[in-house]
C-alpha cells in the first residue's frame, strides 16, 4: 500500500494526519477502489493505536471515498457513472456561482498566483502534478468570495472524483483543452467579467465530465463486449 505514512505516536491530531494521508493516496490512485484498509496496518504505518485511524475511516466514508463492506472491512469506494455525473453536475452548479461571487473583489495578487498556477499546469511535464495544480488553479480564483462552506464542499466533491479525473487527464487529451479554458477563464477573471467567467467555468465542468464518462465508458466496457 503506498501512502506518505510518518511517525505521529505523540501528535494529538493523528487521525486528521491519517485522515489526510489516506485521502490523497486515493485522490492519486496509489491506493485503488476496492483494496481493502486494514486498520492494524495502517495504525503500524504510522505507529498509533487503532482508534485514530478507526476515526480517519470514519470520516472518508462520510465523504465517499471509503465504504464499510461485510466480511471485508473498510475498501477503497467506487463511483458508477452516475454518481459521478451526478458530482459533476453539482460542481457545475455551485463553483460558477463561486467564482462570479470572487470576482467583484478579487485582487491582482490573487490574479497573479492563479496565472502562475494555469502557466504551472499548461507547461508542467510530470502528470502526477497535474491534479494538484489543476485544484490551485480553481481554488485561487473562488478564494475570495470568502465563502469557507462553499470552498469546502467544493472540495469534498473534488475528492470524490479526483482519482478519476487524473486519470482522464492522463490517458486522454483532456490536458490540451484544459489548457486552452484555464486560459479563457483566467481572461474572463483579468477583465472582471463575472458573467463570462462564470459560463466558461460551468461549460469547462461540464466538459470535462463528458470526456471522462467517454473514458469510463470504454474503459469499463468488459472484454469482449
Amino acid at each position: 500500500m503506498k501512502i506518505n505514512a510518518t511517525n505521529i505516536a505523540q501528535m494529538a491530531s493523528a487521525s486528521d494526519v491519517i485522515f489526510d494521508a489516506l485521502r490523497e493516496a486515493i485522490a492519486r490512485g496509489d491506493i485503488g477502489e476496492g483494496q481493502v484498509l486494514r486498520q492494524d496496518h495502517i495504525a503500524r504505518m504510522f505507529n498509533v493505536s487503532r482508534i485514530p485511524v478507526r476515526e480517519a475511516l470514519t470520516r472518508l466514508e462520510e465523504q465517499g471515498l471509503v465504504a464499510t463492506q461485510r466480511y471485508r472491512g473498510a475498501v477503497v469506494a467506487s463511483l458508477s457513472i452516475e454518481e459521478i455525473r451526478e458530482v459533476f453536475e453539482f460542481r457545475a452548479l455551485i463553483e460558477p456561482e463561486v467564482l462570479r461571487l470572487s470576482i467583484a473583489r478579487i485582487s491582482d495578487d490573487a490574479l497573479a498566483e492563479a496565472r502562475g498556477f494555469a502557466e504551472a499546469f499548461a507547461t508542467e511535464a510530470n502528470s502526477a502534478k497535474w491534479g494538484d495544480l489543476n485544484r490551485q488553479f480553481h481554488y485561487r480564483l473562488y478564494e475570495e468570495a470568502r465563502r469557507p462552506y462553499y470552498l469546502q464542499t467544493i472540495r469534498a466533491a473534488l475528492d470524490r472524483v479526483d482519482r478519476y479525473l487524473r486519470a482522464q487527464l492522463v490517458l486522454t487529451s483532456g490536458m490540451d483543452r484544459a489548457r486552452q479554458e484555464h486560459q479563457q477563464i483566467l481572461d474572463a477573471c483579468i477583465a472582471r467579467d463575472g458573467e463570462r467567467a462564470a459560463e466558461l467555468t460551468r461549460a469547462h465542468i461540464l466538459g470535462a465530465c463528458d470526456s471522462l464518462v467517454r473514458f469510463l465508458e470504454t474503459t469499463r466496457r468488459p472484454v469482449g463486449a
